[in-house]
């Protein structure tokens, strides 16, 4: 893999900044799980979020930070500094039989956390892993010195579902359990979101205790707002009635206002057009159906900004805030297909088949996959872009980055809007350790937390047949077998006008690139969907 750095005076600089006596800077990762890149407060969004606005306007916010579209992709690709294919998590959490496919990081991939390891840090992770789920693939195995969380997906957020296990270190604490127990705390209810951060918050004082001369890393992998629609009921009820007079038809055109004026999109790009019914085309009783919907997942945010600034506390009590990297961001866009039904509130899981609920009692403690916001709402949280979650258009790709550490970021309040991705994570996060940073494919973003712009670069994406590439403002963009867009990202990043026929040598040019990217990485070039339920099978060029 081709090494991106230019220099070594990048990778070293914050040994320049704090001098050869000052403790290395503590590093937290706050990894969000399907929201979209205006659903927050500092982003646009009129879900309540006041811990990361805090953060964003005491540090910065990335306008063009991408992820991978899915979750375990994007997973891999922050841990380890190099593309989804060459770490093995091509698609999801299960061997598909190609190397860029197998379903975890592969063993020859170093992730951020074995180097942080061996370069001194005290490691500690909490959340959804969902990059393996065998004994070498969990995430003591791959460098973290502790873990509390589910190795697979999670689904639920009062239970704990069958393959969904909780393990402490290496551990199986929960089996699957409709009573699952907080061991830190056994007086309180689980709620994942809080249990995370509990144990969190443990790691952190146990390394403050026991290890006060290390550095921590802290990786936090929130499962919210992840469908199922799970919410605390005190949540829930601030939100209650918010969005039923209101729809996703005003409450878009509010958001595209406030993100004009925030400066991060520009009011020449246009809002992307429904493709869902208008609010108005509802019922009185369908419209608060569909409220109870958005107040729930607004509720699940709420929860987690609430955690996140238990966390922060916890930093700045033991007076570490300062020199604290936080950096948060989400995994993908919310979903707008396939089980999630924008119509009405529906559950399916083995206990309770398929079921229509109005109140809060009997449905926001199930689990399902079909429990979602929906794609009504998911039009309003990837706002103002287009697609969704799997996609590789602008909704689906699309992250919040924000950036706190006042110590070294001299920017409150300041916006970069130079494109990032998650490979770019792994790099910043050693150089900010004064660690090297080899055969990966990002790039460090300190020079840009200071103010500077990156020589262009060029961005690559595929997920189940999705791809795209970014070329300085130029990106084209594909839905599996269906013909490439062209756009012009500074004129049009809501991929509204297709350049494709009238630059006919630039989408020739940027598809050139994507297909040697394609072979070099071991991305599909040709992707079948032979059945709804294994859309997987794909065919690989004979050079990969």
């Amino acid at each position: 893999m081709k090494v991106l750095f230019s220099s070594l005076i990048v990778l070293f600089l914050p040994l320049a900044v704090f001098g050869g006596e000052k403790r290395k800077p503590d590093i937290v990762v706050i990894l969000a799980d399907d929201a979209g890149y205006s659903d927050f407060g500092c982003y646009g969004g009129e879900i309540e979020t006041p811990v990361l606005d805090a953060l964003a306007a005491n540090g910065l916010r990335f306008s063009q930070f991408y992820n991978t579209g899915r979750c375990c992709p994007s997973r891999a690709s922050l841990l380890t500094g190099v593309y989804p294919h060459q770490a093995g998590m091509g698609h999801m959490a299960r061997d598909r039989g190609l190397a860029s496919y197998r379903g975890t990081i592969l063993p020859h991939v170093p992730t951020l956390a074995e180097h942080l390891q061996k370069g001194g840090y005290r490691t500690m992770m909490t959340g959804k892993w969902h990059l393996g789920t065998k004994p070498a693939q969990s995430p003591i195995a791959r460098g973290f010195d502790r873990f509390y969380g589910t190795r697979s997906f999670i689904d639920s957020y009062f239970t704990v579902l069958k393959g969904c296990q909780v393990f402490l270190d290496d551990k199986e604490v929960l089996p699957g359990t409709e009573t699952p127990t907080n061991h830190l705390h056994p007086e309180q209810e689980w709620y994942t979101t809080d249990v995370f951060t509990d144990y969190a918050l443990h790691f952190m004082d146990e390394a403050f205790e026991d290890h006060p001369d290390q550095p921590l890393f802290l990786y936090l992998a929130y499962n919210a707002p992840h469908f199922p629609l799970h919410a605390r009921e005190e949540d829930t009820r601030k939100y209650r009635g918010r969005f039923r007079d209101v729809g996703w038809d005003t409450l878009r055109e509010e958001r595209y206002e406030r993100m004009v004026k925030l400066g991060l999109i520009k009011p020449e790009w246009g809002l992307s057009p429904l493709d869902v019914p208008g609010w108005g085309t509802y019922d009185t009783k369908l419209r608060d159906e569909l409220d109870f919907k958005m107040a729930l997942y607004s509720a699940i945010i709420d929860r987690m900004d609430q955690n996140i600034g238990r966390v922060v506390e916890k930093l700045r009590s033991a007076g570490r805030l300062e020199n604290t990297l936080i950096l948060f961001m989400v995994d993908n866009g919310v979903p707008g297909t396939g089980v999630h039904d924008w119509r009405g509130l529906s559950a399916k899981n083995g206990k309770h088949p398929e079921t229509r609920v109005d109140n809060y009692a009997e449905w926001a403690r199930r689990g399902g996959w079909s429990s979602s916001s929906g794609r009504g709402w998911a039009n309003l949280s990837n706002a103002p872009f287009r697609m969704y979650k799997r996609y590789t258009h602008e909704g689906g790709v699309a992250t919040p980055l924000i950036v706190h550490w006042p110590d070294t970021v001299g920017a409150r309040g300041e916006l970069r809007h130079t494109p990032g991705h998650l490979i770019d994570i792994a790099p910043t996060c050693l150089a900010v350790a004064g660690l090297p940073a080899a055969d990966v494919e990002g790039r460090s973003l300190l020079p840009v937390f200071t103010g500077e712009q990156n020589q262009e670069r060029t961005l690559f994406w595929e997920h189940e047949g999705n791809r795209a590439v970014r070329r300085g403002p130029y990106k084209l963009v594909a839905i599996r077998d269906a013909p490439w867009e062209l756009y012009d990202m500074s004129r049009d990043r809501s991929e509204l006008h297709d350049l494709s026929s009238s630059m006919p040598g630039k989408a020739r040019e940027l598809q050139d690139a994507y297909e040697t990217w394609a072979r070099r990485v071991g991305a599909c070039l040709l992707y079948t969907s032979p059945s709804p339920r294994d859309r997987t099978r794909s065919r690989m060029p004979s050079s990969a």
